[in-house]
């Protein structure tokens, strides 16, 4: 199959398919005399098995790896499943983060009552913020 049939398969564009050529997660395929590639139905499948381990956020040296272990199926799962602990683990951290922000963006929208008497609190929360390097973007010295 070409490129364009590939991509539409796995449910990607060509540029997703080129991408991972170059990173080396996908083999290049052989190439028909016409110069065009010519994939084969094991490339569909990984990358299908990329595109799902992207889908779940795995890192793209993750999957390198996680490639590597299927490639040599003699190997212990103990591999895997260490890396998928590692991956869970900054998961409950970026959760944890975003409940925190969550919190903050509710805070700072109650401070606004949406009368158009006065100004924004949400603006002036945000320009005082950045002011007294209060923010994430302008950590205090």
């Amino acid at each position: 199959m070409k490129i364009g049939e590939l991509a539409a398969h796995a449910g990607c564009d060509v540029q997703t398919v080129r991408f991972y050529e170059r990173e080396g997660l996908l083999e290049e395929p052989e190439r028909e005399a016409s110069g065009y590639r010519r994939y084969a139905e094991r490339h569909l499948k990984r990358l299908q098995f990329i595109r799902h381990c992207r889908s779940l956020d795995i890192p793209l040296p993750e999957i390198r790896d996680l490639l590597a272990f299927a490639a040599a199926p003699e190997q212990s799962c103990t591999h895997v499943d260490a890396l998928l602990d590692e991956h869970i683990d900054r998961v409950k951290l970026r959760l944890k983060a975003l409940r925190t922000l969550e919190k903050q963006l509710v805070a700072l929208r109650a401070r606004c009552d949406g009368a158009p008497s006065h100004s924004c609190a949400i603006l002036e929360s945000f320009m005082t913020a950045a002011e007294e390097n209060a923010c994430a973007c302008h950590p205090a010295a």
